[in-house]
């Protein structure tokens, strides 16, 4: 399963076998079941999780206790709730398995050490944090400016394989509409 991890590193930088025994040095692999939660609210946030096998949802509830997805994680991507990590604050975000998975774990520190002992880790985790922004802009453009159905084609079209294992029920939360609003769009 390192060898995941590995290959996702070098579609940015390339690494040396020594290189890589070090950078994997740095993680802790866990695994959970469906329904599981890695992280939840009010909690302190360990890890930032890269998942090798299953899914997870990301969600954010609100003060009238309505739950929000704000996105989904599935092989070959990070997940955590990054400002409760980054700061080492509470969670404002419930992390939840969605299939069992499988993840590997890095702490703070362990992030810290990692980008010093391998400086080049550093520019790896600066283009991943480049493009989440990228992605979480366009989110948000999205949502401001583009129609449910339109919403719905463009996730259809940039993510079809975890549209497929996403339940409609969960699809239709992340897009902000109703079970019935999704079943009508969908094809």
């Amino acid at each position: 399963m390192q060898d995941l991890l590995r290959i996702h590193i070098e579609k940015i930088v390339p690494l040396s076998d020594e290189e890589f025994a070090v950078v994997s040095s740095y993680f802790t692999p866990k695994k959970y079941k469906k329904h599981q939660f890695l992280i939840q609210e009010g909690e302190a946030v360990a890890y930032n999780y890269f998942v090798l096998k299953g899914l997870l949802k990301l969600v954010y509830t609100d003060d009238t206790d309505k739950s929000h997805i704000v996105g989904f994680a599935m092989e070959d991507w990070w997940e955590s709730d990054f400002r409760a990590f980054y700061t080492q604050s509470k969670a404002t975000m419930s992390l939840e398995c969605v299939e069992d998975t499988e993840v590997l774990c890095l702490t703070l520190e362990d992030y810290r050490k990692l980008c010093n002992a391998i400086p080049k880790m550093e520019r790896f985790f600066l283009e991943k944090a480049y493009f989440g922004f990228i992605a979480a802009q366009q989110r948000i453009i999205s949502t401001m400016t583009s129609s449910t159905k339109e919403r719905y084609t463009q996730l259809l079209e940039q993510h079809p394989a975890l549209v497929q294992r996403v339940p409609k029920s969960l699809l239709a939360a992340y897009l902000g509409v109703s079970r019935e609003t999704l079943s009508r769009l969908s094809p």
